[in-house]
């Protein structure tokens, strides 16, 4: 076509976007060099769509956040955790005049590697597992190797050292240690946007599990960040969006007084939710069911086509048995939902009763 609408929107970014912001032409590149480019969309806008557009990123819809394969219709999953992270991360993305397109490809995809069952199989698989197991590296695999009928996504650069640097675990929100960070402001907004999000919606999904009452929240945390949902998280991107532009020095900031709260928030989440004996039982029995498939499929060869069951019997044992095999074991378990979990659990270990015709 004669008018390259691209070209037109890396201009903008040039024009509109913050010096500390990351431009689409100015990328460090993808993985794999391409010749090919798009008249339409930028580099970042490209990797979004491929994201949303993968199998792995469907299947979040069926993946654990909190609460093991809930009932409830509302209670959040993976899926609509990364949608809330997106949604806060591109609101603060926005404020400070960053890339809006890379900010949103980061969040959408910075969980494609979690396991079923939320952090129940990344511990468990991180014990079984040779290697260890983090979901952030194994979102990086995702998209690097096996999506896409293992060929990988492809992304750019930028939205890689996104994926790998979110996770903070029991870390600070924003460290000292730069190297802990994203290399760019809007993978560092993700990080930000992850716990804002997490420690909101789960502090929602308890209060509908009757497992917290609102009032349960230390008066402190109230003081600062409000009574409800909704005020936490505009109080929460207020005060990052403030002090950023307050300093302006290419890095993200926090009040003292908000760092400190988010903290809060998050510890008394951990020891009223997380923790919570009815939350603690159900990570025993999911536990129980990883160990037992992957132990399983160390000696059985997995499903044929991968994605559907096989008929009793037809789970044929390994030949190889080389180190290999715990990866692929490995990755074929991390890409299960709770459901095909559980289903696959009860076709190879719960007796089938015998019809008579």
């Amino acid at each position: 076509m004669g008018l390259n609408i691209r070209h037109q929107l890396e201009e903008t970014e040039r024009k509109l976007l913050s010096p500390h912001a990351s431009l689409s032409a100015q990328s460090k590149g993808r993985l794999h060099a391409a010749q090919d480019s798009c008249e339409l969309r930028t580099v970042f806008q490209r990797d979004r769509d491929r994201i949303i557009h993968s199998k792995t990123f469907r299947r979040l819809k069926h993946k654990t956040q909190v609460f093991l394969s809930p009932a409830g219709d509302h209670y959040r999953t993976r899926l609509t955790h990364v949608l809330e992270v997106s949604q806060i991360a591109r609101t603060m993305s926005v404020c400070l005049r960053l890339n809006e397109y890379l900010t949103e490809a980061i969040a959408l995809a910075h969980d494609l590697g979690h396991t079923p069952f939320g952090h129940a199989g990344e511990f468990t698989l991180n014990e079984l597992h040779p290697g260890g197991f983090k979901h952030n590296v194994q979102s990086l695999r995702v998209v690097d190797v096996l999506e896409n009928d293992r060929r990988g996504l492809n992304l750019t650069w930028e939205v890689r050292n996104g994926i790998i640097k979110h996770s903070k675990g029991y870390g600070a929100i924003l460290p000292g240690d730069k190297s802990q960070l994203a290399a760019t402001l809007e993978g560092q907004v993700v990080r930000v946007a992850d716990i804002m999000a997490y420690v909101n919606h789960d502090m929602d999904d308890a209060l509908r599990a009757g497992m917290i009452r609102e009032s349960d929240l230390p008066a402190d945390i109230r003081r600062v960040v409000g009574d409800d949902t909704s005020s936490r998280i505009d109080a929460m991107v207020k005060d990052l969006v403030e002090e950023t532009l307050r300093c302006d020095d290419g890095n993200l900031h926090l009040s003292g007084l908000m760092e400190e709260t988010i903290s809060k928030l998050r510890m008394f989440l951990y020891d009223h939710v997380y923790r919570n004996y009815r939350v603690h039982n159900e990570f025993v029995k999911a536990q129980k069911i990883i160990r037992e498939l992957y132990q399983f499929f160390l000696e059985h060869d997995f499903p044929r086509g991968g994605t559907c069951f096989c008929e009793a019997g037809e789970f044929e044992p390994r030949n190889d048995k080389g180190e290999k095999v715990h990866r692929e074991v490995c990755d074929f378990i991390a890409g299960m939902t709770d459901r095909y979990a559980l289903d696959l659990y009860n076709h190879i270990f719960m007796p089938k009763p015998w019809s008579v015709f």
